[in-house]
C-alpha cells in the first residue's frame, strides 16, 4: 500500500494510502475526540460506523464536516481539527446526544469512567439547548449483566463485538429514530438468548448501557454479619490487572499487596482459585488419558477431541450452538466451582462449619463467572458452592471505598491449604494456558519419565486459531487453541466437517484469555494492556518451584485424605459435572 502526503492542521503528514482520517492524526499526536469509534487491531475489532459524528473536522474543499473516523485520507488532502466552526458543531452534535439521555449520572454505574460523561466535561456543557424526548425502556437485570437501554447512544460497538468477533449474534439495533438502540431480538432478556455472558459487550460500553451486576453491598452485608465466616478466592487473572486501578502498569504481579488487602476488608480466609486450578488439571488430565488411552488401542467409541471445560462463557456457547457435541467436553468443573465445591464439602466439614454457616465469593476478571455461580447444578440443599462472584472491577472499587490503597500494602501469603499453587494453575487466566498445564502433567503420566522442558512456546500467543503437536510417548499430539468465541466457532464446524482432527482442544470465550476478561479493568481499545497481564502471568510461572499441578503438596494431600485418587467416585461426585442442551431455549 503507497504512502500519501496530507496536511493536518497545517503539518505535513506522510501516511498510508486508506488510513482515515482520525487514525493519521493519532499518528502524529493529534486528538480527534470521538465517541462511537474504537480500533483494536490485535483483534480484528473496528467500529468506524460514524454514528455519533463527535469526531467531525473540515476537508478543504468540501461543502460539510467529514467524520474522520470513517474518511480516508486522500493525496494532497488539507484537513482542519480544531477550527470554531469545527468546534461548534461538535458541541451542538454532543448537546443532541445528551438532549435524550438520561440524567442520573451520581448513581450510574459508569459514573466517573463514562466516555460520554469525560465528552461533556471536556466541553464544558453546563445546559442542554434541546429537548429530545426521552423513551423509557425496561431495565434487565441478569446475574451477570445489567442492561438499561435508556442510556445507550447507538454507538454500536456492543453490536460489533458480539455479531463479528464473539459470533453470538445475541444484539442488534431495534427500532427508528430517537427510540433507536441496540437489543436483543423481540426485545428478550439475555437468558433467553444466545448470550454467554462474556461481558466483551459491557467491556467495549462507552456509556451505562451496560454493566456487570454489582454484588459488593451483599459482600459487605456478609462480611459484617458476625455468624458468617467469609471466604474468598482469587482467580490467577486478577493478580496481574488489579493493579491498573492503582497506578502499576499492566502485567504488574500484586499478589502479595492484594491478599493483604482482602484480609484488610475483613475476609476470615483468603485463597487462591489458583489451587483448584492445579485440581483441574488432575482431573482433566486423568480423562485426557484415560480417552486418549482408549484410543490407542483401538476404541472406536472413544469421545475425541477432549473440550477443555474452565471458561463458562464457552460452556454456554456449546450448550446453545453445538449441543450435539456435548459429549466430547471434560467433565470437570472449572475452578471457581471445584474450589466452592471443595471447601464446602471437604475443608468447611473438617472444620466443624456448617453449609450455611460460611460465604465463599470468588474474584473473577470474568462476567460469565457470576451466571456459572447461580447455575442450579452448583447447589446443595438451596445452598451454592459459590455464593456470588464479584469482578476485578468491583473489588477495585470496593477497595478504594474502604481507603485501602493496594500501593500501600505490605505483601502477605495466601492461607493454606487451599491457598497453595504450581505455575500450571496461574497460565490459566491465558489463552494456551490451560492445555499447555494439562499438557505438563500428561506428558509425565503417559511417560512415566520427568519432563523437563515444561515450556510448550508453541501453545502461546494471540493468534485466533493456534495448532500444534507434542510428542508425548509414542503418539504426536494434535492440540487446537481457539482464542475466543469466534475461533471456537471455526475450529468445531472445522471438526463436525471431518476437515480437522484433534486429540485436544483448548477453548477461552474472551480474546486474550481471563486476562482480557469482561470484568477486568477497561482496556478502552488498548489490547496492549491485555497482553501484558499475559505477560505478566507468565512471568509468575516461569518464577514458581513447581511448575506442573501434579507436584502441588496439598492437592496430593487433598487426593490421600478424601478423593483417593483422580476420576474416583468420590472425586466424580464432588469435582465433575453435566452439560444442558440449550438449543430448545431459543
Amino acid at each position: 500500500m503507497k504512502n500519501v502526503i496530507v496536511i493536518i492542521d497545517g503539518k505535513e503528514v506522510e501516511t498510508l494510502s486508506g488510513t482515515t482520517i482520525l487514525e493519521a492524526a493519532k499518528n502524529v499526536g493529534i486528538r480527534i475526540p470521538s465517541l462511537c469509534y474504537m480500533n483494536i487491531p490485535e483483534i480484528g475489532f473496528k467500529n468506524d460506523c460514524a454514528s455519533c459524528r463527535i469526531c467531525v473536522v473540515e476537508v478543504v474543499g468540501r461543502k460539510n464536516l467529514v467524520p474522520s473516523c470513517a474518511t480516508p485520507v486522500i493525496p494532497g488532502m488539507i484537513i482542519n481539527t480544531n477550527t470554531m466552526e469545527v468546534l461548534e458543531k461538535r458541541k451542538n452534535v454532543l448537546e443532541l446526544i445528551l438532549s435524550n439521555h438520561p440524567t442520573d449520572c451520581l448513581i450510574c454505574a459508569k459514573n466517573g469512567k463514562c466516555d460520554l460523561q469525560n465528552l461533556a466535561m471536556e466541553f464544558g456543557i453546563r445546559d442542554v439547548r434541546f429537548k429530545g424526548k426521552i423513551f423509557k425502556y425496561r431495565r434487565e437485570i441478569s446475574p451477570s449483566i445489567v442492561r438499561d437501554l435508556d442510556k445507550c447512544i447507538m454507538c454500536r460497538r456492543c453490536e460489533n463485538m458480539c455479531n463479528n468477533i464473539q459470533k453470538c449474534e445475541v444484539l442488534s439495533a431495534i427500532n427508528r429514530g430517537f427510540k433507536s438502540v441496540v437489543s436483543t431480538a423481540f426485545e428478550l432478556d439475555l437468558d433467553k438468548t444466545n448470550c454467554t455472558f462474556c461481558g466483551q459487550c459491557v467491556a467495549v460500553c462507552p456509556v451505562g448501557a451496560l454493566y456487570e451486576k454489582d454484588y459488593t453491598w451483599g459482600l459487605v452485608k456478609d462480611i459484617a454479619n458476625p455468624r458468617k465466616r467469609v471466604t474468598v478466592q482469587v482467580a490467577p487473572a486478577v493478580r496481574v490487572a488489579l493493579g491498573e486501578e492503582f497506578g502499576y502498569e499492566p502485567g504488574t504481579d500484586v499478589t502479595g499487596k492484594l491478599v493483604t488487602a482482602l484480609k484488610r476488608l475483613g475476609f476470615d480466609d483468603v485463597f487462591d482459585t489458583n489451587y483448584a486450578a492445579d485440581l483441574t488439571i488432575m482431573e482433566e488430565a486423568a480423562e485426557f488419558k484415560q480417552r486418549l488411552e482408549k484410543y490407542i488401542n483401538g476404541d472406536k467409541n472413544v469421545k475425541l477431541p477432549i473440550l477443555t471445560s474452565c471458561c463458562p462463557a464457552w460452556v454456554n456457547f456449546i450448550e446453545y450452538h453445538y449441543p450435539d457435541m456435548l459429549d466430547i467436553p471434560s467433565s470437570a468443573k472449572s475452578p471457581q466451582q471445584m474450589f466452592g465445591a471443595v471447601l464446602k464439602n471437604i475443608w468447611a466439614p473438617a472444620r466443624g462449619i456448617k453449609r450455611d454457616e460460611i460465604i465463599n465469593v470468588s474474584i473473577m476478571p470474568c462476567l460469565a463467572k457470576k451466571y456459572e455461580a447461580s447455575r442450579e447444578e452448583f447447589f446443595t440443599d438451596g445452598i451454592p458452592d459459590v455464593d456470588y462472584s464479584i469482578s476485578t472491577r468491583e473489588l477495585a472499587h470496593l477497595l478504594k471505598q474502604s481507603s485501602i490503597d493496594l500501593s500501600k500494602m505490605e505483601e502477605s501469603e495466601f492461607d493454606n491449604p487451599l491457598g497453595y499453587s504450581t505455575g500450571a494453575g496461574t497460565i490459566f487466566g491465558r489463552t494456551g494456558g490451560v492445555i499447555e498445564a494439562a499438557t505438563r502433567t500428561l506428558y509425565e503420566w503417559m511417560t512415566n519419565e520427568t519432563l523437563e522442558e515444561v515450556n510448550f512456546k508453541e501453545m502461546r500467543g494471540m493468534e485466533s486459531i493456534k495448532i500444534t503437536e507434542v510428542k508425548v510417548g509414542d503418539i504426536v499430539l494434535r492440540i487446537g487453541i481457539a482464542n475466543g468465541l469466534s475461533a471456537a466457532r471455526d475450529i468445531l464446524d472445522k471438526v463436525k466437517l471431518g476437515e480437522e482432527m484433534f486429540h485436544a482442544i483448548e477453548i477461552m470465550a474472551c480474546k486474550g484469555g481471563c486476562v482480557g476478561g469482561g470484568g477486568q479493568p477497561y482496556h478502552h481499545g488498548n489490547f496492549e494492556k491485555v497482553i501484558k497481564r499475559a505477560e505478566g502471568l507468565q512471568r509468575i510461572d516461569d518464577g514458581k518451584i513447581f511448575r506442573k499441578s501434579h507436584e502441588n503438596p496439598y492437592v496430593q494431600s487433598l487426593y490421600e485424605k478424601y478423593l483417593e485418587y483422580p476420576l474416583s467416585s468420590e472425586a466424580h461426585r464432588i469435582l465433575h459435572t453435566k452439560y444442558y442442551s440449550k438449543k430448545a431455549e431459543k
